[in-house]
């Protein structure tokens, strides 16, 4: 019989204390990157199932689903919460909700606040967990990872081509014949917003045109950055007469921001988001976007994930991104020349 792994052991393979180990695996204090990697590398190696992870086949489930999302008031991740809701209607299954934003270290992680509350399976929708700690946790117990693709676990993500979806939503701009077309992007750590970035840079080039890292202005996904990334733009340029936003809400924000210098959208400036949020359809002029189908993920996610949990097979839908053009886009041709000869009227 196989001797049972113990935390000790887990200690003695990283060659750090127990105590180490244990702030690790639940997440009570911060712990030196080099210990915390080699902790997780020694679970692996030796398959140790700790705590309510450890799940016996005799234990009553607990019938909760734990969801990790990223920032629970953000209209993306409300709409992904509401299709994961929807999809659990008619199981015995609820789900639990938390938070993953930062905070202080002495403060448990979302993770292990899940766990002891002994859920029976997670869907993560947080962009900012570092892969090895989801991969350890597909050992553990059914996941589903919402927005990221990670190696190994190919089968456990659900997701769409973000450099695809930006470059089709650049690529309408371009073919509208827009030559100068602007780009706020997301925080470029992050791999959705880099890929969105990568998505728009291959159609700019693609065409020939010229890449002017001027046109470029990072900004943090919430509209208040969309407003900050056309006074940054503003401040360098004002030879652009087309801007697609990394997602909806920075493209809300750009929107405000050509309003209030009395910038007109479509006739002066195209305007391109990205998600396909319920509010594009309602702006004034309703919002060209690339959807993202947020409220079919958190219906799919849900969908496997009671599949998972009954082990019966599955295979996760994963559709294209799609571009939606509604009337924030026009043809450049019917209004170049009168943008040549009557500049944009302009404040701030």
């Amino acid at each position: 019989m196989r001797e049972t792994v113990t935390l000790n052991h887990v200690a003695r393979e990283a060659g750090v204390s127990p105590s180490t180990v244990s702030r690790v695996i639940n997440g009570t204090a911060q712990v030196a990157p080099e210990k915390h990697k080699a902790v997780l590398e020694a679970i692996q190696r030796l398959g140790y199932n700790h705590g309510v992870m450890n799940r016996s086949p005799f234990q009553e489930p607990s019938f909760t689903i734990g969801v990790v999302t990223q920032e629970i008031s953000s209209p993306f991740y409300g709409e992904i919460l509401k299709g994961i809701d929807q999809g659990l209607e008619g199981s015995p299954y609820h789900p639990i909700f938390a938070s993953g934003q930062v905070r202080k270290p002495a403060l448990r992680t979302p993770f292990a606040r899940l766990l002891e509350k002994n859920v029976d399976a997670m869907i993560v929708l947080d962009g900012l967990v570092p892969e090895r700690e989801l991969i350890l946790l597909a050992k553990s117990m059914p996941i589903i990872v919402i927005g990221r693709r990670i190696k190994g676990m190919e089968r456990h993500c659900l997701d769409i081509d973000h450099t695809q979806g930006a470059y089709i939503g650049t690529r309408h701009l371009i073919e509208l014949g827009h030559s100068r077309i602007a780009h706020i992007s997301g925080p470029l750590h992050n791999k959705a917003a880099h890929d969105r970035y990568q998505g728009y840079k291959k159609a700019i080039q693609e065409a020939g045109l010229q890449l002017d890292l001027d046109l470029v202005v990072e900004g943090n996904f919430t509209e208040q950055s969309g407003v900050l990334a056309m006074d940054a733009l503003f401040s360098k340029t004002r030879n652009f007469t087309a801007i697609i936003g990394a997602n909806d809400q920075m493209t809300f924000g750009a929107k405000l921001a050509l309003y209030r210098r009395g910038i007109r959208v479509p006739h002066d400036i195209s305007l391109v988001g990205f998600d396909d949020l319920p509010g594009c359809s309602y702006m004034t002029p309703p919002l060209t976007t690339v959807r993202f189908p947020t409220l079919e993920f958190g219906r799919e996610a849900a969908r496997v994930i009671l599949l998972m949990l009954k082990n019966r097979p599955y295979t996760l839908c994963q559709p294209a991104p799609r571009l939606l053009i509604r009337e924030s886009t026009l043809w450049i041709s019917t209004e170049a020349g009168r943008l040549s000869t009557h500049p944009w009227p302009f404040s701030g």
